[in-house]
């Protein structure tokens, strides 16, 4: 047996060796044939299995090798001919693409699929191969192909783009799938494959009126630049692609394309295009049109946009979580663009002639890079932020409840009275941040995926204790929104109220001044007591307060209070009139208004100091509407060094539209001020206080919707912080804000500076550059120049250290009115380009 087995083995190899070689001219293809091995794809068998043709390693391929192979993979190779191929008489799978070959003889051969494309083929014989089913043979130089010979029935799939045909004859194959002719010299095209033609693509063609309606599977349609001047796609509602650029459309009608994914109809003349229903849209190609509205808003899954050169107002992607690529340039009437979507596109173009475009919402992290691109590009009337939304953008999670005072220990429950304003420090481990409630006693915080751990804060720890004492939450693993409820519980009896004064409407000669008392009680008892502020009743008359004035004196109002619990804010509205420069007495620009707010109740304090507030209001002519005021004055006592000072910024709609949001953005120079003690004291409207990056403090005013009319369109935040203990005196402190009104460019204050100073603290001495005359002073006291110097203000303080003039711009100012002023001894201090001096006067 075993010698028969030998005999067989010798007589194939016999066999093998004795077949005829075949001749391959082509040293690049006979390599290619000769690399064929089970390990790579050149060639299989009818099994489907990589095979090796020259199995006796001779180095020559045989007609017997030759036999048996079904499939041969030789493109890319620099082949210029396929001689011999005919000898692969097995052969059904041909690929040979990008090679150079010229001349392709194939007849004898029985293929199903040939993949010729990207040759230099001229004529291509195929009437020989009666079994073909797939013809690719885009790209080449054809000028005439005859399927005359293929069966009607087997034929499916037919490319033959990027040739030079003139004609073409295909109307007689009736299963046809895929036709893809572009980038021919056709001018007409019959197609009768109604039922199974999915994908046809005859771009660059001249035919303008080939009519789709009844190719009902048409998934895949492409007709760019073929001198189209309307599209009716009728009922085809499968067609996922739609590719008609460079034609002469002005309307395309999609309401049926329910399924489209990909549209391309750049280089037309669209006006109207509506595509907001297509939600499975991933790229979007609509350039250089007249297209006025584009709604991407419920288009969640976009990749790609390029929508430049039309007349768009607006764009929003807000929704689309998987945008790469969005270029929109050359719009001259688009004013705002809506990026923040969660994720930091790969490719951002909007910088390039957009002359209108006045805003950029995008993601925090893309903000610095969107500044840089628009300084560069000349852009400087555009802003960019993240206030079009105040929740992350992208995939976000919410953290939730309501926060309640236990005040009778018992557990809370919902006859419990909240705690509004409570503070809540965030952290994922990396980034800290803050945030401040509303005055619900509900909170909401949005985040993105990742661990968190949440705490209360207290200004005073020590009057509560809290349960939980802290939160810790991971997403995705846990369920969106997440719902905890903070009980806050009182600890021993602390009695703690607090006061402050902010001026709403400024005071002016003449005119109406209106002011806001704000009282709270900041301990853990309920309280009863009597706020009182003590003002100059011979320039100032009451016209209004609410609520109404529980007893009224000489210099004097005060109103009574009951039942102010913790965490509770009360505020006392009033008006005065301001005696004008011919009343007596007379008020005048720079002239002070003293005023001093108390609280107090039967209790013992457990911080008085904040029991009293003193505010020295500057009278002026003209003001800013948006503007920063630090309370406590340009000139503050090293008392208070380390501990609070108070800030007002008022903002008004000078517009004429309400505003929606509004953001009031405070970066805290933490060189000065510790950023943990800020604690927001008053607003005129709700708001929620974000604390992030360090130093940024945002108050957002989420739907204020704030007017325009002059009546109603004011607004204010105020806000408490304590500085840092480290400074000293004569250290200087400056604070600014920008207010964001929608999608309008920041309006950026005045920086409020502030010195803690004593008053006898001099830079140099008054006398080698001034003196004053007379002295004593009855009406007039005269400020005479005896050096070069140049003053900037001027002001004058009573003994206790109080502002009673005020002269800000004092450049050409010699004589200060002191008339008003009561007998006594005051200082003058002048502030100059070498520094700050004083000297002291007497008032007879």
């Amino acid at each position: 047996m075993i010698k028969n087995y030998l005999l067989l083995l010798v007589l194939c190899s016999f066999s093998i060796a004795n077949s005829q070689i075949i001749s391959i001219p082509d040293a690049n293809f006979k390599a290619k044939l000769l690399k064929a091995d089970v390990t790579n794809e050149i060639a299989k068998d009818k099994s489907g299995k990589n095979i090796k043709i020259d199995i006796n390693n001779d180095g020559e391929i045989q007609e017997s090798e030759a036999v048996g192979i079904k499939n041969l993979l030789v493109d890319s190779s620099n082949i210029s001919s396929l001689e011999g191929i005919k000898y692969f008489k097995d052969l059904q799978y041909l690929q040979c693409s990008y090679n150079k070959i010229s001349v392709l003889d194939l007849n004898g051969i029985n293929l199903e699929n040939l993949f010729c494309a990207n040759n230099s083929i001229e004529n291509l014989d195929v009437t020989g191969l009666l079994n073909l089913k797939y013809l690719e043979c885009s790209y080449n130089q054809l000028t005439n192909l005859d399927l005359s010979k293929q069966d009607i029935i087997k034929f499916r799939d037919f490319m033959c783009a990027g040739n030079k045909l003139t004609n073409l004859k295909i109307d007689q194959f009736i299963n046809l799938s895929t036709v893809d002719c572009s980038d021919n010299e056709l001018t007409s095209l019959n197609i009768t494959a109604f039922s199974t033609l999915v994908n046809l693509n005859y771009s660059n063609n001249l035919i303008p009126n080939f009519d789709v309606r009844n190719f009902s599977k048409l998934e895949d349609f492409r007709c760019g630049n073929t001198g189209r001047v309307n599209l009716d796609l009728g009922a085809l509602t499968g067609i996922r692609l739609l590719s008609c650029e460079n034609n002469y459309l002005t309307n395309i009608d999609l309401s049926n394309l329910k399924l489209l994914e990909i549209l391309i109809c750049s280089n037309n003349k669209i006006s109207s295009l509506d595509v907001s229903k297509f939600t499975e849209l991933r790229s979007l190609f609509v350039e250089n049109n007249q297209i006025p509205i584009l709604n991407l808003e419920n288009l969640t899954n976009l990749v790609n946009v390029y929508a430049s050169n039309n007349l768009i107002k607006t764009l929003n992607v807000r929704n689309s979580k998987n945008v790469n690529e969005f270029v929109a340039v050359e719009n001259p009437l688009l004013e705002s663009v809506f990026i923040k979507n969660g994720i930091n596109e790969y490719l951002l173009n909007v910088y390039y002639e957009n002359p209108k475009l006045k805003y950029i919402c995008a993601d925090e992290e893309q903000l610095a890079q969107i500044e840089e691109y628009l300084v560069g590009s000349g852009m400087t009337d555009c802003t960019a932020n993240s206030y079009c939304s105040f929740d992350p953008a992208g995939e976000s999670f919410t953290i939730k409840g309501n926060n309640n005072i236990d005040i009778n220990n018992d557990g809370c429950d919902i006859s419990d009275i909240p705690a509004s304003y409570f503070k809540f420090q965030i952290t994922d481990g990396v980034k800290e941040g803050a945030l401040v409630t509303d005055e619900t006693g509900s909170y909401s915080i949005s985040v993105p995926a990742g661990s968190y751990k949440i705490t209360p804060v207290f200004e005073n720890p020590s009057y509560y204790t809290v349960s939980p004492s802290s939160l810790q939450v991971e997403f995705p693993t846990a369920t969106s929104p997440f719902l905890q409820n903070f009980c806050i519980a009182p600890v021993g009896i602390y009695n703690d109220l607090e006061i402050t004064l902010l001026p709403q409407q400024p005071a002016r000669p003449g005119f109406e001044a209106s002011y806001v008392i704000v009282y709270k009680n900041k301990g853990n008892t309920t309280q009863s007591g009597t706020v009182k502020i003590l003002f100059e009743d011979a320039v100032l008359n009451l016209l209004k307060a609410s609520p109404a004035v529980s007893n009224q004196e000489l210099n004097s109002l005060s109103w009574n209070f009951t039942d102010l619990k913790p965490f509770e804010k009360r505020l006392i509205y009033f008006v005065f009139n301001v005696n004008s420069p011919i009343e007596t007495p007379a008020v005048n620009t720079n002239d002070i208004l003293h005023y001093t707010a108390s609280i107090s109740s039967l209790q013992v304090d457990e911080k008085p100091l904040d029991n009293i507030f003193t505010f020295n209001n500057i009278v002026i002519g003209s003001y800013d509407p948006n503007d920063k005021t630090c309370l406590e004055g340009d000139v503050i006592k090293p008392e208070l060094i380390g501990q609070y000072v108070h800030y007002l910024i008022r903002f008004e709609n000078t517009g004429n539209y309400q505003a929606e949001n509004i953001v009031v953005k405070d970066m805290i120079d933490l060189s000065k001020f510790d950023i943990s003690t800020l604690v927001p004291t008053s607003a005129s409207h709700s708001y929620v206080t974000k604390i992030s990056d360090g130093n940024k403090v945002e108050f957002i005013f989420e739907k204020i919707n704030l007017p325009f009319d002059d009546a109603n369109n004011d607004g204010y935040i105020a806000f408490k912080i304590k500085t840092l203990p480290t400074l000293a005196v004569g250290d200087t402190f400056t604070n600014e804000a920008n207010i964001y009104f929608d999608y309008n460019f920041p309006i950026l204050t005045n920086k409020a500076t502030s010195t803690f100073k004593t008053l006898g603290t001099q830079d140099f001495e008054f006398s080698n550059y001034f003196n004053v005359y007379p002295v004593p002073a009855s009406n007039v006291l005269n400020v005479n120049l005896k050096s070069d110097i140049q003053i900037k203000s001027m002001a004058v303080y009573d003994v206790l250290g109080q502002l009673v003039i005020a002269v800000p711009n004092a450049g050409k100012v010699s004589t200060i009115d002191v008339s008003n002023l009561t007998t006594g001894s005051y200082f003058l201090k002048v502030m100059t380009d070498k520094g700050t001096s004083n000297t002291k006067f007497i008032k007879k």
